[in-house]
């Protein structure tokens, strides 16, 4: 075991969970999730990160690492209308979405017609509102929220990856200055949820979810690994997170799947020169998700006494770089432009129709645009 190892899988960890909590616990309580149903989510999903991320790097021997899915939290926390139990039903119903696409390879390959433009046009829908609330959050609170800000900008020069983390951190300390938080220690708890089938949360949440997992994080994650000169492991990856994802569901957390950004630092040359066996950082990285799971009760005790206009602006700075790429993708096709715009604006829109959510229909509409254009050029 090399200090480098153990340092890149800390990293990863911390800036996996602390750049993107908030996003998480807004997701929680989108769907009226209570204090014990979050902390058994919480829990719940990075046991399975720390599950997944050891068993695949130790039977694929290569560094692979998982993450909970962040546009897919997005798109739960900008959802209305559902239940904790009509959340969970959604949540099985994507994960097992994503063992099928593993085990039967035909799907895959229909997941795989869906133009990219368009399901990265509904994911910038989903991520476009969290970001322009941050203005309204400095204007509101402009003595925390400020600070936030200058930190998380120039941090970003310096090191892009660390900026949500340092951002946090300042609204953490700038809050507790003045209000210090009461900490207890305590062990997290599984809480089983009983799922509710609902149609409008199984269309509306669990589909939507199901793709823009696959879209965002599933796919770049097998791409870094393959940049890395790694052969990605896609169907035991897709079969091992859909299995998990099912399992954590019913004790309240979302979709587990490939991890990008943090997987690129576990990934690196400098974490170990011999490449055979650089697979060690997936155990350490999982170890490490496992210590955060334990101490999930206390990290979110100290969360829950943070002004919301600061979850809210740490929220919107988390997801800028995500909308960046999404816009980018959406709009790089310009036969498919049009169709893009129609389902960012659907989405954006937040409109619900028949109980089902607005990201469902701007991909529906985006795909019947593209399907129509298309036949039209052909005639």
């Amino acid at each position: 075991m090399r200090l480098s190892v153990i340092s890149a899988a800390l990293v990863a960890a911390l800036i996996g969970f602390g750049s993107t909590i908030a996003l998480v616990l807004a997701a929680a309580a989108a769907v009226g999730a209570t204090p014990a149903q979050t902390t058994s989510w919480i829990f719940a999903i990075c046991l399975a990160k720390a599950a997944g991320s050891a068993w695949l790097s130790w039977s694929q021997k290569m560094p692979v690492v998982l993450a909970w899915s962040t546009p897919g939290a997005a798109l739960i926390a900008a959802s209305a209308g559902h239940s904790m139990g009509g959340a969970v039903a959604a949540f099985v119903l994507a994960g097992a979405l994503i063992f099928l696409t593993g085990l039967i390879g035909p799907l895959g390959r229909l997941i795989g017609m869906i133009p990219r433009g368009i399901a990265a046009a509904m994911l910038g829908g989903v991520l476009l509102p969290f970001c322009l609330k941050v203005p309204a959050q400095a204007v509101a609170l402009p003595q925390i929220v400020a600070p936030i800000i200058g930190v998380f900008a120039v941090v970003r020069l310096w090191n892009p990856a660390f900026a949500v983390l340092a951002a946090l951190a300042t609204g953490l300390g700038l809050s507790w200055w003045t209000a210090p938080p009461l900490l207890t220690i305590t062990l997290p708890a599984l809480t089983f949820i009983a799922p509710t089938l609902d149609l409008h949360s199984l269309i509306g949440l669990g589909l939507p979810l199901f793709l823009v997992t696959m879209a965002s994080q599933n796919l770049p994650g097998f791409a870094v690994l393959q940049t890395a000169g790694f052969a990605p492991p896609v169907r035991p990856a897709l079969l091992t997170t859909g299995g998990l994802s099912m399992f954590s569901a019913l004790f309240g957390a979302h979709t587990v799947n490939m991890a990008a950004i943090t997987a690129a630092i576990c990934l690196a040359d400098d974490v170990h020169p011999d490449r055979t066996k650089r697979w060690i950082v997936g155990p350490t990285y999982g170890f490490f998700w496992l210590l955060l799971g334990l101490s999930s009760p206390m990290i979110l005790t100290a969360l829950a006494d943070l002004p919301p206009q600061v979850m809210a602006t740490v929220v919107g700075l988390a997801l800028i770089n995500a909308l960046t790429g999404a816009l980018t993708a959406a709009f790089a096709d310009p036969a498919d432009r049009f169709a893009a715009a129609c389902t960012l604006i659907i989405t954006t829109s937040g409109v619900a129709f028949g109980g089902v959510g607005a990201a469902f229909w701007g991909l529906m509409a985006g795909l019947i645009i593209v399907v129509t254009e298309r036949l039209t050029r052909r005639s």
